[in-house]
C-alpha cells in the first residue's frame, strides 16, 4: 500500500541549495532524530560523543572515528549516546561520489572533519568563492576516495523467532542461550534457526554475537565505563578475552577503535 500511495502521489522533490551542504547539531544523551528519510544522500558522523544509528535492517554504533553513509530514501533514526555533537553532510544524488545503493562506513579521517566542518560554517546557501564554496570540492574528492568499510554493524532478521532471539541477546547481551535452546522453545531444530539466521543476516549466530556485543561495549565505554566493567557486563571472564574478541571483530583494540583518527 505504501508504494501504491507513493506512485499514486509522488513526494514533491526539494532540491538542496546546493549540491553538497553541511550542518552540525548538538544533541544531549539519549536524545534522538527519530525515524524519518531524505531524498537526498546523508553522511553522518560525531564530532563529539558517539551516535547510534538504525535503519530497518540493521544498527551501527559510531565512534568518532566512524561515518556513516545514507544513500536517498533510507528510513533512519539516530540516538546520541553522551553528549554528542553530530556532524551531517548532505548531497544531492547527482553528485553523490559513489554508487553504493546500500548504507555504507567510511573511516572519518581528520581531513574530512574539518572539511565538513567548514563547509558547515557558512550555512546552506554559501556565497561563491566562500570558504564552505572552497571547501566542498575538495570534500568531495575526499569522500571519493574513501572505501566503504567491512564493518557491517548489526544485521537483523526478519522471521519473527530469529528477531525474538535477537531481541533476548540485546537486551541481556551476556546471555549464553543457544540456538539449540531457542529451537525448543520454537518447536524446530538448532540446525535449521542456525540456517535461518545466516541466510538472513549473512552471519552466523556466534557471529552476530559478538558484533551485537562490541556494538554494546562501544555504547558502555562511550559513557566512561572501564574495559575490566565492560568485559564482565558482557559475560566475559578476563578484560584480556573480551578485548581479544573485540580485536577479532574490529581488527583494533577498543581504546584504538573509539579514537578519533
Amino acid at each position: 500500500m505504501k508504494e501504491f500511495l507513493l506512485n499514486r502521489y509522488p513526494a514533491t522533490r526539494e532540491p538542496l541549495p546546493r549540491q553538497v551542504v553541511a550542518s552540525v547539531l548538538h544533541y544531549r544523551h539519549g536524545e534522538r532524530a527519530t525515524w524519518h528519510q531524505h531524498q537526498h544522500g546523508q553522511l553522518v558522523f560525531a564530532l563529539r560523543g558517539v551516535v547510534r544509528a538504525l535503519t530497518p535492517a540493521r544498527t551501527w554504533t559510531l565512534p568518532q572515528s566512524r561515518a556513516l553513509w545514507l544513500p536517498s530514501d533510507v528510513d533512519h533514526e539516530l540516538h546520541a549516546v553522551g553528549d554528542a555533537d553530530l556532524c551531517n553532510v548532505y548531497i544531492e544524488p547527482g553528485a553523490f561520489p559513489w554508487t553504493w545503493r546500500e548504507p555504507a562506513i567510511i573511516a572519518a579521517t581528520t581531513l574530512l572533519r574539518e572539511l565538513a566542518l567548514a563547509l558547515s560554517a557558512d550555512g546552506w546557501e554559501y556565497a561563491t568563492g566562500s570558504r564552505a564554496a572552497l571547501s566542498a570540492p575538495l570534500l568531495m574528492k575526499v569522500l571519493a576516495d574513501s572505501a566503504a568499510l567491512q564493518e557491517p554493524g548489526v544485521p537483523l532478521p526478519r522471521d519473527a523467532r530469529l528477531l525474538k532471539i535477537c531481541e533476548h541477546m540485546m537486551n541481556t547481551p551476556a546471555s549464553e542461550q543457544t540456538l539449540d535452546f531457542w529451537g525448543e522453545q520454537f518447536g524446530a531444530s538448532g540446525r535449521t534457526l542456525a540456517r535461518r539466521f545466516k541466510l538472513e543476516t549473512g552471519l552466523t549466530f556466534g557471529a552476530w554475537r559478538q558484533q551485537m556485543r562490541v556494538s554494546e561495549a562501544l555504547t558502555r565505554l562511550a559513557l566512561g565505563q572501564t574495559v575490566a566493567r565492560v568485559s564482565a557486563d558482557l559475560g566475559y571472564s578476563t578484560a584480556s578475552a573480551f578485548i581479544a574478541m573485540f580485536r577479532q571483530v574490529t581488527g583494533e583494540s577498543p581504546q584504538r577503535y573509539l579514537a578519533s583518527k
